[in-house]
């Protein structure tokens, strides 16, 4: 019987999914000859048995369209919505699994995915998966699929927020995506040449950006851009947050953990609109004009970048490999320019934040950035 792979992408999409998908099925048919199948809409289609044969003319000419193909969603095979419910799918992926005799399923995703993979690969299935988010927190692999690009938009992003910013004198606050990490914000902000970079890792405090923007105003520089990753917190935010999560650990009953989980809730929406309150603070701390762009989504789209298509290439090929050779339950990685092998249990529940000894965060100081502590 010819063996069979299947392949879905899961949670956010990233320029490089197409990519990666490429790479998978063409060196699973052109080396191993070995079929590939796709799930669509992630974990969903999956338990819903939604696929689509991908022959090398599905895979024809997507090495440059972003986004996936396959489309992709945030669904969890243990807690589904289905209807007015939210239901077990795990059985039903098993059976989707049996049903087109797989040899094998490979999952591209974050850290969400990640989790899920090892829910299925705890219920018996033969699974890999290839590591893909623009916010670049998966352990495991120095980079994932997709971080390249975003980083090159946010990048370009800041270099003519610049413009603006020099003819109107201005602070321009931009926020940029990560999740809860400062990967993203913190390469973009050294590459965009920002004055100031707030990242998670590194809880700020507003009067000391601020101080850091009067003292650009005294050595005569007149606007100042400040990089602020989504995740970004102030040192109070950060106190609140971990009282009401020790809170919640220490409640006694399920009243005080709603209670507790209630609060947590109230923090994060709060924490929503802060972005837009720092740059209603630092105005009015400065005395400058202040403007706030959100870059969103726009830094999840559009062609993958060169090191992105061959990142995906590499790992996608290399987890042919792996399948011809029949290792199972484990991530493929890069690491300094290698593809490396990483069992799921290392990386499932587990984010790579930025390390506060990084070069990175070194070279931001030495340049000139402020971190905001």
């Amino acid at each position: 019987m010819t063996k069979c792979v299947g392949v879905l992408t899961s949670g956010g999409d990233t320029p490089g999914l197409n990519a990666a998908i490429r790479a998978l099925g063409k060196a699973l048919q052109g080396c191993y000859s070995t079929q590939m199948i796709g799930f669509y809409d992630g974990f969903r289609g999956l338990a819903q048995d939604r696929s689509v044969r991908l022959d090398e003319g599905a895979l024809s000419g997507i090495l440059t369209v972003g986004g996936t193909i396959l489309g992709t969603s945030r669904d969890k095979p243990h807690k589904m919505p289905i209807g007015n419910q939210v239901l077990d799918m795990t059985e039903a992926c098993v059976q989707t699994y049996e049903r087109h005799h797989l040899d094998a399923l490979v999952c591209l995703g974050g850290g969400g995915t990640h989790k899920n993979a090892m829910r299925l690969k705890e219920a018996g299935l033969n699974i890999l998966t290839l590591p893909k988010t623009i916010d670049n927190d998966v352990v495991g692999t120095d980079v994932t699929i997709g971080f390249d690009t975003a980083l090159g938009i946010a990048t370009e992003a800041i270099d003519r927020l610049h413009s603006t910013a020099t003819s109107h004198h201005r602070i321009m606050v931009v926020e940029i995506m990560g999740h809860r990490v400062g990967w993203l914000a913190l390469g973009a902000g050294i590459a965009g040449g920002a004055d100031v970079i707030l990242i998670p890792e590194i809880p700020y405090e507003v009067e000391s950006v601020a101080a850091a923007i009067r003292k650009r105003g005294r050595a005569g520089k007149r606007f100042s851009i400040i990089a602020v990753a989504e995740g970004a917190l102030t040192k109070a935010n950060v106190e609140e947050l971990h009282k009401a999560l020790a809170q919640k650990k220490s409640a006694d009953n399920k009243d005080e953990k709603k209670k507790a989980a209630a609060v947590i809730d109230q923090l994060v929406t709060a924490h929503s609109h802060n972005t837009l309150r720092l740059a209603e603070q630092l105005a009015e701390l400065t005395g400058v004009e202040a403007r706030t762009t959100i870059l969103g989504h726009v830094q999840r789209g559009g062609a993958p970048s060169a090191a992105d298509r061959l990142l995906a290439t590499k790992l996608g090929t290399r987890c042919a490999s792996l399948i011809h050779e029949g290792r199972y339950g484990v991530m493929v990685g890069t690491t300094k320019q290698e593809t490396v092998v990483v069992p799921l249990e290392e990386v499932a529940g587990n984010r790579k934040y930025v390390p506060l000894d990084h070069p990175w965060i070194d070279s931001a100081r030495r340049a000139g950035a402020a971190l905001g502590d």
